[in-house]
């Protein structure tokens, strides 16, 4: 895939880069372990203020930035504007707390025989980020920000579609007052991720992506011993129960459904509606989802732009022709729209059944699967059914299903009568297919750290209780 920037609503290309060579990213590695070697003796205090100085600079270019992200992927300039503001919170999150999440622990000293026993986090080196294009600002900063505050540094390869940020974000770095090489753009392609991960001078990896992807890391990783964090696909229920404000779920499964252009991991995609309640929700959902305006993405009156790519819009419409050929309906939307750009209707389909493509595959745009349960214990049954774990939707004011919803949805998080999303202060991330570990909160944080052991004796020769065992 070449590495370029092209504008979905028309499918023009408007910028186009070589990639780095192999001399090139060898000396962008070496700046990244030069600068490792420099941050890790600085303060936290210092890092802070750096943060600080790059979220100062998100804000003051908010609009220019988000015109930029709007061209490259297609979400809606709204979007983009809401995004380059959740990064610049992010980064004053990790300013302010990190002091906090990075402190030393306590142990119980007498417990190990020790004068003092704690446990200390500190970072562990150059860490490459394998990243998508959809929240192509904040999928990277959600990363970034934690990395860079505990110390780590950075080398990017963002996804070749979008360019401009990937170059953007390393400049953000950089003007913050970061060291030279803190964080570093890579502009390659996906067959230079082996020999980059297997450089000693990178110590982990994280990718957010496909599963494919996934597990292309993570056999790089595992052979080369090294950490990694995984955020994968998702294939999101969103299970409305008798009680549920109907319309309420209607509106919030909506924008669920559509952010972003129905491009989210955590978007909520298959709809598991109890039979009491299915028509009258299914009516209410797919009004609402008919009446969404499709267009130039830089419009204000536009809630749904176009599709990343034309490869996958063509994805999106043939799981949508899969399902309609073996017997679903189509409530709204299904049909590919005349003229330019990769614009896709949104679209809710109903009567799914084993064996469509629908039923058990992650669909990347704003497709909604409508699926009909007869009670909680089948509810529970579809929405595990699938090999992904992101996120999921509970909608119920009864408080004994929703005490069992969260135990009973098996995925990373569990939003009950709202809407999933991330947040700086929550661990984010997935169980089975869709990845491993934890991106956000202090979690996140101690992800790319040594958690390191510390005992301290009275000065005397002293074996400790397990002095001769593991």
């Amino acid at each position: 895939m070449p590495i370029a920037t092209t504008n979905p609503a028309t499918g023009q290309v408007l910028k186009t880069y070589d990639p780095m060579s192999d001399e090139q990213v060898d000396a962008a590695i070496e700046r990244a372990y030069l600068a490792f070697r420099q941050l890790h003796g600085t303060t936290l205090a210092e890092r802070g203020r750096w943060l600080i100085a790059a979220a100062e600079l998100l804000e003051a270019e908010r609009d220019e930035t988000a015109r930029m992200m709007t061209t490259e992927m297609g979400k809606t300039y709204a979007a983009a504007k809401a995004e380059v503001t959740k990064c610049a919170a992010a980064c004053r999150f990790y300013a302010d707390n990190a002091v906090r999440m990075l402190a030393d622990e306590p142990a119980d000293a007498g417990a190990v025989k020790a004068k003092r026993a704690f446990i200390r986090y500190q970072p562990i080196g150059p860490v490459l980020a394998v990243m998508p294009w959809n929240f192509p600002l904040w999928q990277v900063m959600r990363f970034a920000a934690p990395a860079l505050m505990a110390g780590n540094t950075g080398l990017l390869k963002h996804a070749s579609n979008v360019p401009q940020t990937a170059l953007y974000l390393e400049e953000l770095f950089r003007r913050a007052g970061f060291p030279e090489g803190a964080f570093t753009t890579l502009l390659v392609g996906s067959d230079a991720v082996d020999r980059i991960l297997s450089d000693p001078r990178v110590r982990a990896a994280t990718l957010t992506g496909s599963e494919v992807a996934g597990r292309s890391i993570a056999q790089i990783a595992g052979r080369e011993l090294k950490k990694t964090v995984l955020e994968l696909g998702g294939s999101d229920p969103f299970v409305v129960m008798p009680s549920a404000d109907l319309d309420g779920a209607a509106e919030v499964a909506t924008t669920a459904r559509c952010q972003n252009n129905g491009q989210s991991c955590i978007a909520a995609k298959r709809f598991i509606i109890h039979t009491d309640v299915f028509d009258a929700f299914a009516e209410r959902f797919a009004a609402r989802m008919a009446a969404l305006t499709v267009g130039d993405p830089m419009d204000d009156a536009t809630d749904v732009g176009p599709l990343a790519t034309d490869r996958g819009r063509a994805e999106v419409h043939a799981q949508v022709q899969d399902a309609a050929d073996s017997g679903a309906t189509i409530l709204c939307g299904g049909e590919l729209p005349a003229g330019g750009g990769w614009f896709y209707p949104p679209t809710v389909v109903t009567d799914l059944r084993p064996g469509m493509r629908m039923w058990a595959e992650e669909v990347f745009g704003p497709v909604a699967g409508l699926y009909r349960a007869s009670s909680y214990e089948e509810a529970i049954e579809i929405a595990n059914s699938t090999s992904f774990g992101l996120g999921s939707n509970a909608w119920t004011t009864d408080p004994a299903e929703q005490e069992r919803f969260a135990t009973d949805l098996d995925a990373g998080s569990v939003f009950i009568n709202g809407m999933t999303t991330s947040y700086p202060e929550l661990p984010f991330g997935g169980v089975k297919n869709s990845g491993y570990g934890r991106e956000l909160s202090a979690v996140g944080m101690r992800e790319f750290c040594n958690t390191k052991t510390v005992w301290v004796g009275e000065g005397e020769a002293t074996a400790g209780a397990g002095a001769h065992s593991e």
